[in-house]
């Protein structure tokens, strides 16, 4: 498995993998759709070259024998409240195909972003999980994360509940 940063013209390839994984991961407990308009509204191509372009971002593609199986988005600015830190960068997504789960793609993935927060001088690493995704929950969880607040994700015409959860940059943890 290889880990690579994304160039302009990775957009339609995160397009596509982005609305896969959503659609994978969180279709069985949403509506049609909401699941329809809030891929439609996040994940076309012009939107991804739009977030490729932004420099506060940083995209990262893991790939294995040939296939693209999952990628992360992180991203430098003003945090939800309730996160701390000096310099605290965002995990905006942490996604692998439904078929590498479990496969460490995840892990490696998450490294990757430990790694490029170093390299970017941030301190804190924070993200925002549902609250019914348990198994991203658990592997956040292994990975020293801790819910430090909530806020609310519109997910359609959804309203849904997400965990603000953050780390130490320095710290270790037992998922690594």
């Amino acid at each position: 498995m290889k880990i690579r940063y994304a160039t302009p013209a990775d957009n339609t390839l995160l397009a596509e993998l982005g609305a896969q994984t959503f659609y994978e991961t969180f279709a069985a407990n949403n509506t049609p759709e909401d699941m329809a308009a809030y891929l439609a509204a996040s994940f076309s191509p012009a939107k991804q070259a739009a977030e490729l372009a932004d420099p506060a971002s940083t995209f990262l593609i893991a790939k294995s024998e040939g296939s693209v199986i999952g990628y992360a988005r992180l991203k430098v600015g003003q945090p939800t409240r309730g996160v701390t830190g000096v310099r605290p960068i965002e995990i905006v997504r942490l996604y692998a195909r439904q078929d590498w789960l479990g496969q460490g793609v995840g892990a490696r993935l998450m490294q990757a972003c430990l790694d490029e927060a170093v390299k970017q001088g941030c301190d804190t690493v924070w993200l925002d999980v549902w609250e019914q995704n348990a198994r991203a929950r658990a592997f956040y969880r292994r990975w020293g994360f801790v819910e430090v607040g909530t806020q609310l994700f519109q997910l359609g015409s959804d309203l849904q509940h997400d965990l603000i959860l953050q780390r130490s940059v320095s710290q270790t943890a037992a998922g690594r």
